[in-house]
Protein backbone atom coordinates (compact mmCIF):
# COMPACT_ATOMS: atom_id res chain seq x y z
CA UNK A 1 0.00 0.00 0.00
CA UNK A 2 3.18 2.43 0.68
CA UNK A 3 4.75 1.69 -2.68
CA UNK A 4 1.32 2.99 -4.43
CA UNK A 5 0.81 5.63 -1.99
CA UNK A 6 4.81 6.52 -3.38
CA UNK A 7 3.97 5.79 -7.10
CA UNK A 8 0.80 8.12 -7.25
CA UNK A 9 2.84 10.88 -5.16
CA UNK A 10 5.95 10.81 -7.85
CA UNK A 11 3.33 10.56 -10.64
CA UNK A 12 1.66 13.84 -9.45
CA UNK A 13 4.69 15.72 -8.72
CA UNK A 14 6.03 14.83 -12.60
CA UNK A 15 2.79 15.57 -13.97
CA UNK A 16 2.61 19.28 -12.05
CA UNK A 17 6.30 19.79 -12.89
CA UNK A 18 6.07 18.95 -16.28
CA UNK A 19 2.94 21.45 -17.14
CA UNK A 20 4.82 24.45 -15.39
CA UNK A 21 7.51 23.72 -17.93
CA UNK A 22 5.53 23.99 -21.07
CA UNK A 23 4.42 27.55 -20.48
CA UNK A 24 7.17 29.83 -17.98
CA UNK A 25 3.67 32.22 -18.59
CA UNK A 26 0.57 33.06 -20.22
CA UNK A 27 -0.12 36.14 -21.66
CA UNK A 28 -3.75 37.23 -21.43
CA UNK A 29 -4.84 37.57 -24.79
CA UNK A 30 -7.88 40.05 -23.81
CA UNK A 31 -10.01 39.24 -27.50
CA UNK A 32 -11.16 35.89 -25.94
CA UNK A 33 -13.33 35.31 -22.96
CA UNK A 34 -12.33 35.56 -19.65
CA UNK A 35 -12.83 32.84 -17.79
CA UNK A 36 -12.87 31.79 -13.90
CA UNK A 37 -8.78 30.53 -14.19
CA UNK A 38 -7.98 33.53 -16.32
CA UNK A 39 -7.77 34.41 -19.69
CA UNK A 40 -6.29 32.19 -22.55
CA UNK A 41 -2.73 32.54 -23.14
CA UNK A 42 -1.59 34.63 -26.50
CA UNK A 43 0.32 32.67 -28.84
CA UNK A 44 3.97 32.63 -28.44
CA UNK A 45 5.02 34.59 -31.73
CA UNK A 46 2.81 37.26 -30.77
CA UNK A 47 4.39 38.06 -27.36
CA UNK A 48 6.43 41.04 -26.82
CA UNK A 49 8.48 42.75 -24.40
CA UNK A 50 5.58 45.33 -23.93
CA UNK A 51 2.93 42.44 -22.21
CA UNK A 52 5.36 42.93 -19.48
CA UNK A 53 5.32 46.46 -18.97
CA UNK A 54 3.14 48.76 -17.72
CA UNK A 55 3.32 52.50 -18.51
CA UNK A 56 -0.17 54.23 -16.98
CA UNK A 57 1.00 54.61 -13.40
CA UNK A 58 0.00 57.97 -12.83
CA UNK A 59 -2.18 60.24 -10.89
CA UNK A 60 -5.77 59.75 -11.79
CA UNK A 61 -8.64 62.89 -11.57
CA UNK A 62 -10.00 63.02 -8.13
CA UNK A 63 -12.99 65.44 -9.16
CA UNK A 64 -15.62 63.29 -8.79
CA UNK A 65 -18.06 61.96 -6.32
CA UNK A 66 -15.75 60.68 -3.91
CA UNK A 67 -12.74 63.26 -4.66
CA UNK A 68 -10.60 59.73 -5.33
CA UNK A 69 -9.28 58.36 -8.09
CA UNK A 70 -7.36 54.48 -8.79
CA UNK A 71 -5.14 54.00 -11.33
CA UNK A 72 -5.48 50.04 -12.20
CA UNK A 73 -2.86 47.78 -13.45
CA UNK A 74 -4.96 44.97 -13.44
CA UNK A 75 -4.42 41.89 -16.38
CA UNK A 76 -6.98 44.11 -18.58
CA UNK A 77 -4.45 46.76 -18.34
CA UNK A 78 -1.30 44.39 -18.16
CA UNK A 79 -1.82 41.49 -19.92
CA UNK A 80 1.75 39.94 -18.50
CA UNK A 81 -0.16 39.51 -15.40
CA UNK A 82 -2.17 36.62 -15.98
CA UNK A 83 -2.27 34.08 -14.45
CA UNK A 84 0.71 35.14 -11.79
CA UNK A 85 -2.01 35.76 -9.06
CA UNK A 86 -0.75 39.41 -8.59
CA UNK A 87 -1.69 43.05 -9.53
CA UNK A 88 -1.12 46.96 -8.55
CA UNK A 89 -2.36 49.81 -8.80
CA UNK A 90 -2.27 53.77 -7.55
CA UNK A 91 -4.76 55.37 -5.42
CA UNK A 92 -4.96 59.33 -5.09
CA UNK A 93 -7.00 61.06 -2.55
CA UNK A 94 -8.06 64.51 -2.52
CA UNK A 95 -8.44 66.60 0.73
CA UNK A 96 -11.74 65.30 2.21
CA UNK A 97 -12.18 62.43 -0.20
CA UNK A 98 -12.54 58.55 0.36
CA UNK A 99 -12.35 55.49 -1.08
CA UNK A 100 -16.04 54.20 0.52
CA UNK A 101 -16.76 50.67 1.87
CA UNK A 102 -15.79 48.00 -0.52
CA UNK A 103 -14.71 44.41 -0.93
CA UNK A 104 -12.40 42.32 -3.07
CA UNK A 105 -13.87 39.03 -2.86
CA UNK A 106 -11.17 37.58 -4.76
CA UNK A 107 -8.27 39.12 -3.33
CA UNK A 108 -6.09 40.23 -0.17
CA UNK A 109 -4.85 43.90 -0.60
CA UNK A 110 -1.74 45.52 0.74
CA UNK A 111 -2.15 49.38 0.79
CA UNK A 112 1.48 51.32 0.95
CA UNK A 113 1.39 54.75 1.55
CA UNK A 114 3.93 57.14 0.08
CA UNK A 115 2.20 60.69 -0.02
CA UNK A 116 -0.15 62.53 2.72
CA UNK A 117 -2.39 60.79 5.12
CA UNK A 118 -4.80 58.38 5.11
CA UNK A 119 -7.17 56.30 8.00
CA UNK A 120 -7.55 52.70 6.60
CA UNK A 121 -9.93 49.92 8.18
CA UNK A 122 -11.47 46.91 8.03
CA UNK A 123 -14.66 45.68 9.35
CA UNK A 124 -15.41 42.31 10.88
CA UNK A 125 -18.95 41.03 12.67
CA UNK A 126 -17.82 41.70 16.01
CA UNK A 127 -14.68 44.30 15.62
CA UNK A 128 -13.06 47.17 13.43
CA UNK A 129 -9.46 47.48 13.15
CA UNK A 130 -8.78 50.98 12.07
CA UNK A 131 -5.16 53.08 11.86
CA UNK A 132 -4.25 56.53 10.54
CA UNK A 133 -1.37 55.85 8.12
CA UNK A 134 1.83 58.02 6.97
CA UNK A 135 3.96 57.38 4.58
CA UNK A 136 5.85 54.51 4.58
CA UNK A 137 3.42 52.77 6.19
CA UNK A 138 1.50 49.20 5.55
CA UNK A 139 -2.12 47.91 5.70
CA UNK A 140 -3.33 44.89 4.64
CA UNK A 141 -6.82 43.72 4.37
CA UNK A 142 -7.62 40.19 4.07
CA UNK A 143 -9.81 38.85 1.26
CA UNK A 144 -13.36 39.78 1.30
CA UNK A 145 -13.38 41.61 4.45
CA UNK A 146 -15.24 44.84 4.81
CA UNK A 147 -12.79 47.99 4.16
CA UNK A 148 -12.07 51.67 3.38
CA UNK A 149 -9.45 54.52 2.83
CA UNK A 150 -10.40 58.32 4.23
CA UNK A 151 -7.66 61.10 3.14
CA UNK A 152 -7.69 62.48 6.90
CA UNK A 153 -4.62 64.76 6.51
CA UNK A 154 -4.32 68.16 4.79
CA UNK A 155 -3.43 68.05 0.46
CA UNK A 156 -3.56 65.27 -1.61
CA UNK A 157 -3.00 61.66 -0.45
CA UNK A 158 -1.27 58.95 -2.63
CA UNK A 159 -1.22 55.02 -2.27
CA UNK A 160 -0.16 51.82 -4.10
CA UNK A 161 -2.04 48.96 -3.81
CA UNK A 162 -1.10 45.46 -4.42
CA UNK A 163 -3.66 42.60 -4.59
CA UNK A 164 -3.31 38.61 -4.28
CA UNK A 165 -5.22 38.17 -7.86
CA UNK A 166 -4.31 39.60 -11.55
CA UNK A 167 -8.18 40.54 -11.40
CA UNK A 168 -9.31 41.52 -8.30
CA UNK A 169 -12.57 43.15 -9.04
CA UNK A 170 -14.33 44.97 -6.34
CA UNK A 171 -17.96 45.45 -4.66
CA UNK A 172 -18.68 49.41 -3.76
CA UNK A 173 -21.16 49.09 -1.07
CA UNK A 174 -22.58 52.64 -2.41
CA UNK A 175 -23.14 51.21 -5.75
CA UNK A 176 -24.37 48.09 -4.88
CA UNK A 177 -27.32 49.94 -2.94
CA UNK A 178 -27.67 53.25 -4.92
CA UNK A 179 -26.83 53.27 -8.46
CA UNK A 180 -29.53 49.87 -9.31
CA UNK A 181 -32.85 49.96 -10.04
CA UNK A 182 -33.86 48.30 -6.84
CA UNK A 183 -36.87 50.47 -4.86
CA UNK A 184 -36.07 52.97 -2.98
CA UNK A 185 -38.59 52.08 -0.43
CA UNK A 186 -37.12 48.30 0.26
CA UNK A 187 -33.51 49.84 0.22
CA UNK A 188 -35.08 51.80 3.40
CA UNK A 189 -36.60 48.80 4.64
CA UNK A 190 -33.49 46.38 4.69
CA UNK A 191 -31.14 49.11 5.58
CA UNK A 192 -33.29 51.21 8.00
CA UNK A 193 -32.18 54.59 5.93
CA UNK A 194 -34.64 56.93 6.07
CA UNK A 195 -36.27 57.15 2.20
CA UNK A 196 -35.82 60.79 1.74
CA UNK A 197 -31.99 59.96 2.27
CA UNK A 198 -32.17 56.77 0.30
CA UNK A 199 -33.94 58.79 -2.81
CA UNK A 200 -31.24 61.71 -2.52
CA UNK A 201 -28.38 58.47 -2.31
CA UNK A 202 -29.90 57.10 -5.50
CA UNK A 203 -29.99 60.65 -7.25
CA UNK A 204 -26.40 61.10 -6.58
CA UNK A 205 -24.99 57.80 -7.95
CA UNK A 206 -27.25 57.54 -10.94
CA UNK A 207 -29.99 54.70 -9.24
CA UNK A 208 -33.63 54.59 -10.25
CA UNK A 209 -36.93 53.31 -8.16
Amino acid sequence: MKIIHIVFLFSFLSFTTSQASVNDFCVADLKAPDTPSGYHCKPLANITSDDFVFHGFKAGNTNNSFNAALTSAFVTDFPGLNGLGISAARLDIAENGSIPMHTHPGATELLIIVQGEITAGFLTPTAVYSKTLKPGDLMVFPQGMLHFQINTGKGKATAFLTFSSANPGAQLLDLLLFSNNLPSQLVAQTTFLDLAQVQKLKARFGGRG
